[in-house]
């Protein structure tokens, strides 16, 4: 490896100090995420969903990292069926048998986190039940190639097998990505790839891993709002998101929200 190769991977790295921070950062996104899912059922309002967890962010001495994001007002995006991410939260009232993915971002002592689940509001259909396993099922499988010594690669295709070979597409224009004092950072991390490829992974590297996929053909469309990108086909989309540290013992959650 060449000196400039080894500098390229460790400007990823944070400080045994800034990790601590980083851990809080994302105890307290869980946590918000958590207060969310609580009001998660048919008659609610998304715009409440978005009160929810903005004042428990502030209960917690942090704030919204979505806020920073320019001309974005809101502490979460909603995701309501065929939305695959960045819906806005407003007067829509959930319905049984829709699935709602909560994105959530979390800034405390300048420091961001970033995560995300796709629940079902009230029953919903088996069939809807097996495709929203698959995702968060690859999310720890990715999770877990999130090791030292690993590449950027290795997350990837582990990401694209699981969900092409259930059957369902990964949204390839959309990404996981570095965090940490800005909420996208380098390195990205795509759902596809190969093995072996793309920056190593080094310790204190702080990623945002995410599952972005779609029932359908993985194609999707930007909304009349310029933010709420759906699938194309209607098909539902689903969207798994961790936060996480690179250690040399492993992958350390810094969102834990089960």
């Amino acid at each position: 490896m060449s000196k400039t190769q080894y500098e390229n991977m460790q400007k990823f790295s944070k400080s045994d100090k800034e990790i601590e921070i980083m851990k809080k950062s994302g105890q307290i996104c869980a946590n918000a995420l958590k207060k969310v899912l609580e009001d998660i059922k048919p008659g609610t309002k998304l715009l409440n969903l978005d009160r929810i967890a903005s004042k428990e962010l502030e209960r917690q001495g942090a704030s919204s990292s979505f806020k920073t994001v320019e001309d974005y007002k809101y502490t979460i995006c909603t995701t309501v069926n065929e939305q695959v991410v960045h819906g806005i939260p407003n007067d829509r009232v959930l319905e049984e048998g829709d699935i709602i993915g909560i994105d959530i971002g979390a800034l405390y002592k300048n420091y961001h986190s970033d995560l995300a689940i796709t629940v079902p509001v009230g029953e919903t259909s088996e069939d809807t039940e097996i495709f929203l396993n698959v995702g968060k099922t690859t999310l720890y499988e990715a999770i877990n190639k999130a090791k030292v010594g690993n590449t950027i690669g290795d997350i990837s295709e582990t990401i694209q097998n699981r969900i092409e070979g259930s059957g369902y597409s990964i949204v390839k224009n959309l990404t996981g990505h570095g965090v940490g004092r800005e909420l996208h950072e380098e390195p990205m991390v795509p759902g596809f790839g190969k093995k072996g490829t793309g920056p190593k992974l080094v310790e204190n590297m702080t990623i945002a891993i995410e599952i972005i996929y779609t029932k359908g053909s993985g194609e999707v469309v930007l909304g009349k709002d310029n933010w709420t990108i759906s699938s194309k086909d209607k098909s539902i989309g689903g969207l798994f998101e961790q936060t996480i540290a690179i250690n040399k013992n492993g992958p350390i959650v810094l969102t834990p929200y089960f």
